[in-house]
């Protein structure tokens, strides 16, 4: 596809994406579904590209026609607040028409299977279907009979990269290269796609990453670089010493509605040995970060006081998020025009 040069009124606007026509050659990707294969140069790609996003937010009007023309569809078989949010309003400072779609509300209540619905959604015009479900693996069987792009926005315990792509950008934001950065990932990982997604973008860019639950919270192998499906990270049972030394600390939320008895005596003793406070967040750097995916569970993996301090970066992430799915959007749709398909038919 010919990319139109940009009207003239429009010129200011798309400036900070046009700037970067020339590294998305790079992007081959036509579905983003985790991180675990991303090279060095897709990360960084990821952040440029989320990094001029962050220019168009910060406009008093933040809107640019880029994917003008483009249908992004979310479907979403799991509750969803922040991530579904992002993403629509993504699709709509880009331009693209955005269609929201609930298996409550559809045809899967009807018995629709995942390829009938996804087909289905293809048939009346996605370009890009962005995808949560509640099993692992369900965006890879909806990519493998999709035309149109799928993203990943969650699938079961097994990932949630863009959730780990906005992580590295609020970590980069405050302390920049994370090569050699002391990070530790504390809590509920066994049932955490948000820490298995980053595992893959921290270590790939060098990050020193600590993982740190109770045993019967971590997934089998984790640290074993012989064994396993996830890369080679420290495994430490004791946050009082893992902590030690933080560049960042990322609270994980207990996930109660993952667990089926028997993985904690009690939510009091887990706290007590494991929760994000100001006595052991004084054991980490000073001014260490603090993240935390969200929605927290004040009070259980992290202290009110941590939740809402200085060094919490909780908000931002957020932020963030917006800009990074923006990015992701961008890459992913460009690719698709330039492979022949009509995803981005008002690009710049």
């Amino acid at each position: 596809m010919t990319i139109r040069p940009p009207e003239p009124r429009h010129a200011e606007a798309a400036a900070p994406l046009a700037a970067h026509e020339a590294e998305e050659n790079a992007w081959r990707r036509r579905h983003l579904l985790d991180l675990d294969d991303f090279s060095v140069d897709e990360l960084e790609l990821v952040m440029s590209t989320a990094g001029a996003m962050k220019e168009v937010l910060s406009r008093e009007v933040p809107r640019v026609p880029a994917l003008r023309g483009t249908t992004i569809v979310t479907l979403f078989y799991e509750n969803s607040t922040r991530t579904r949010a992002s993403f629509e309003l993504a699709g709509k400072v880009l331009g693209a028409d955005v269609i929201n779609v609930s298996a409550s509300g559809s045809s899967v209540t009807k018995g629709e299977s995942l390829i009938d619905t996804v087909k289905t959604l293809q048939a009346v015009g996605a370009d890009v279907i962005v995808m949560r479900h509640n099993r692992s693996g369900a965006p890879y069987l909806a990519a493998r009979h999709a035309d149109c792009s799928i993203v990943n926005a969650g699938d079961g315990l097994h990932a949630h990269p863009t959730q780990a792509l906005l992580d590295l950008l609020t970590i980069r934001n405050s302390i920049g290269d994370v090569r050699g950065k002391r990070v530790v990932i504390v809590g509920d990982v066994l049932h955490s796609r948000v820490a298995r997604s980053n595992l893959w973008s921290l270590t790939a860019l060098g990050a020193e990453v600590v993982v740190c639950a109770p045993p019967t919270l971590l997934p089998a192998r984790l640290g074993d670089a012989r064994e396993g499906d996830l890369p080679p990270v420290h495994v430490e049972t004791s946050l009082d010493k893992a902590i030690e030394g933080a560049d960042v600390v990322m609270a994980l939320r207990m996930q109660l509605e993952r667990m089926q008895g028997g993985f904690v005596p009690g939510m009091r003793e887990y706290s007590r040995l494991y929760q994000v406070n100001a006595k052991r967040l004084a054991r980490a750097k000073p001014g260490a970060l603090v993240l935390h995916p969200g929605p927290m569970n004040e009070g259980v993996e992290i202290s009110h006081e941590v939740a809402h301090g200085l060094q919490s970066r909780v908000e931002e992430q957020v932020t963030n998020g917006v800009a990074v799915r923006m990015a992701v959007l961008w890459l992913i749709t460009r690719h698709a025009s330039r492979g022949g398909r009509s995803a981005a038919k008002a690009a710049l």
